[in-house]
């Protein structure tokens, strides 16, 4: 449902009504347009900045790797191609009303946005996942390092499947155009479309969609992280008062549960306006405005892009020992566990990660 930018915007009764429209010279004034070009180019840099400076940071010891950073490196990547083929695409396509990238990119494109944001939508929930059972039953099961490399695996493979229709069923045509009266010809100003063999068949994927990239992860995620944010509120009275202060213990546990509300809030927020916007385009298209349809996707589609600078700030820069990381190498300084900086606190009360041997076996609810 998310990943289905490129492919919402142009049917052929669209067309119409925005043919109708410029009638009434209904049109993005060049002022929004270039806040909305800025705007685009900025949540970009942010973004694959943002994630390539968490995935070098992460990398820096990898003899130190564990399941959380295999995740959310997982995560960062992903964000990455979200960045790339989602945004300057998009942006580009919505402005210019046309397809100008070729027939290949036609559907390579859409097929790499639903990929890539499939796999970061999974990787938040394999993260809720891990950490639901490191918390929850911390004496059980955890998944291994290897175990954790054969998950990333099976969520691109399902995202690969997720997003295979867009191979086969996405077109690079002008038939819109030609079947709507122009004030002039535009037989060179394709338009990129889904071309399914039936609409029961493209509502029954769009439903399909919605489901696994935004309901289904949204409701899990939610499950794992409530049941976290009481076991943590009743663990409270379990933990050792003389190897943790009070007051130590407190900050640690309500920087815990803020984070977790900042991670569900975040991923439903960000979303919602696109995927409202989506289920509103598939099955009754006339209910949006004909003349702020493009600035009304651009801002839904800009709030949903932002998860991928508000990623890295979540499960990074808000993490002590990244940042402890992040100032070594700003003072180029060697990677090296520095004990005394750190937050150390028992397994058995909060800590989230697989190991405890040093800074740099991150705990990303630090």
């Amino acid at each position: 449902m998310f990943s289905r930018q490129l492919t919402q915007k142009l049917s052929l009764e669209h067309l119409q009504l925005e043919n109708s429209a410029k009638e009434y010279q209904c049109h993005m004034s060049p002022v929004l347009t270039a806040c909305l070009v800025v705007w685009y180019s900025i949540t970009m840099v942010l973004g694959v900045v943002g994630n390539i400076s968490l995935i070098c940071i992460i990398a820096r010891c990898r003899e130190k790797v564990n399941v959380t950073s295999i995740f959310i490196c997982n995560l960062s990547f992903s964000d990455i191609l979200v960045c790339v083929f989602c945004l300057p695409f998009t942006v580009i396509y919505t402005l210019m009303d046309h397809w100008v990238f070729g027939s290949l990119l036609c559907r390579l494109v859409p097929f790499i946005q639903c990929a890539s944001v499939t796999v970061s939508v999974l990787s938040l929930v394999f993260i809720a996942l891990e950490r639901h059972q490191l918390i929850i039953n911390p004496s059980g099961w955890k998944p291994s390092i290897s175990q954790a490399y054969t998950a990333v695996i099976i969520i691109w493979i399902l995202a690969c499947f997720t997003s295979s229709p867009f191979l086969a069923f996405q077109l690079l045509t002008n038939e819109p155009y030609a079947a709507v009266p122009l004030p002039q010809s535009v037989p060179d100003d394709p338009a990129c479309l889904e071309h399914w063999p039936s609409q029961q068949q493209r509502l029954a994927y769009t439903t399909w969609l919605l489901l696994f990239q935004y309901c289904g992860p949204l409701l899990l995620v939610l499950l794992c992280y409530v049941r976290v944010f009481v076991r943590l509120r009743h663990r409270k009275d379990m933990l050792d008062r003389a190897r943790t202060p009070e007051s130590q213990r407190m900050t640690h546990s309500r920087r815990i549960n803020i984070m977790l509300v900042a991670l569900i809030t975040a991923f439903a927020l960000c979303w919602l306006p696109l995927t409202i916007f989506n289920v509103v385009s598939d099955w009754k298209q006339e209910a949006l405005p004909v003349c702020h349809h493009n600035l009304l996707f651009s801002l839904c589609h800009l709030l949903a892009m932002s998860s991928t600078c508000i990623n890295p700030i979540i499960y990074g820069f808000l993490n002590s020992n990244f940042r402890q990381e992040v100032r070594e190498i700003i003072l180029h300084c060697r990677c090296r566990p520095v004990e005394e900086e750190c937050d150390h606190f028992p397994v058995s009360t909060v800590h989230l990660e697989m190991s405890r041997t040093s800074c740099g076996s991150y705990n990303f609810n630090k």
